[in-house]
């Protein structure tokens, strides 16, 4: 905004907020935002539309693949308003995989590593704690209207609102879930590293957040239903952990289902871990470097001709 606002705390109470503990809190609210738009979303598909009587009954849902477009783009404009809401503060990475990346390969200091995945995984607590909360009534009723095997009374499908699990078709096996959430993730980040890349065709006015939401919308649609595609660590385990406290027990931690899978939980920790690192290195192994070839040779090609101009050949 043009006007000057004032601060709502006298700056001299909170010195500290202008510097990492600032970014921290950034990150916190950022991730909340992330986790109570894309959680809500599953809950409105889940429990919220079969109990209030918008479907055919109170435990129908995903009756076609359409349905998953309405969790798809529920988790799309969740990063979009996350990225936007903490951007301007810690550059809104609301992802433990986006900072290790950026850590990695973008000069990020290691130092904040830490005390930025530590907020990010508390935000999305907060975050899924807001959700169940607002939809407590909703979910409680879809638990007890629905058959099959529970656990303290709740079911793997109201569980699926916050975290994730593998598809039946693995038979409990930990390879295809974490090749999964590795390529997912891995995807992720070379998006994002494209998209804010100054030297490539970078998306210009601010809609930067946007375009990142269009990318995890395309990635839920392309590679969601393999593990439910967390590609993001705090986003997985901080609702996890509500869970496990507000009663899921095992299906959160370590996260068994009998018959489908056990201790499922590191997987989507471990698996966007490695995903994103090998997404930035992929992203400048194919495109970084050369970018930054042709700014040291200041080249005047045309985008796509490789052959090398006269005077231009200097290293």
């Amino acid at each position: 905004m043009a006007v000057e606002i004032p601060p709502l705390i006298k700056p001299s109470v909170f010195r500290s907020r202008a510097t990492l503990a600032g970014e921290c809190l950034a990150e916190f609210l950022g991730t909340l935002v992330l986790i109570s738009f894309g959680c809500g979303s599953v809950a409105v598909a889940v429990a919220a539309l079969p109990g209030s009587g918008r479907t055919e009954g109170p435990t129908t849902f995903f009756l076609s693949s359409g349905d998953w477009l309405l969790i798809t783009w529920g988790w799309a404009f969740a990063v979009v308003f996350g990225v936007y809401v903490a951007g301007g503060v810690s550059g809104a990475h609301i992802n433990p995989a986006v900072t290790l990346a950026f850590a990695v390969r973008r000069k990020f200091a290691w130092a904040k590593v830490l005390p930025y995945w530590a907020s990010q995984v508390a935000g999305a607590f907060v975050g899924a704690a807001l959700v169940y909360w607002v939809y407590n009534d909703a979910i409680n009723a879809f638990d007890l209207a629905m058959k099959g095997p529970k656990v303290n009374g709740h079911t793997n499908a109201t569980f699926s609102i916050f975290a994730t699990f593998p598809a039946p078709y693995f038979h409990g096996g930990i390879w295809g879930p974490l090749i999964d959430q590795i390529v997912g993730t891995m995807f992720l980040v070379m998006l994002i590293v494209a998209i804010v890349d100054l030297r490539n065709t970078a998306v210009k006015a601010n809609l930067g957040p946007l375009i990142i939401g269009f990318a995890v919308a395309a990635i839920g649609m392309s590679f969601g239903a393999n593990a439910g595609y967390a590609i993001n660590p705090a986003r997985d385990f901080g609702p996890r952990l509500l869970t496990w406290i507000a009663g899921w027990d095992g299906l959160a931690l370590p996260g068994n289902l009998a018959g489908s899978y056990s201790a499922f939980f590191w997987i989507p920790i471990v698996g966007p871990l490695i995903g994103g690192v090998i997404g930035v290195l992929v992203y400048d192994l194919f495109i970084g470097d050369v970018l930054h070839s042709r700014a040291k040779r200041a080249t005047t090609q045309e985008v796509g001709d490789t052959k090398p101009q006269k005077g231009t050949d200097e290293p």
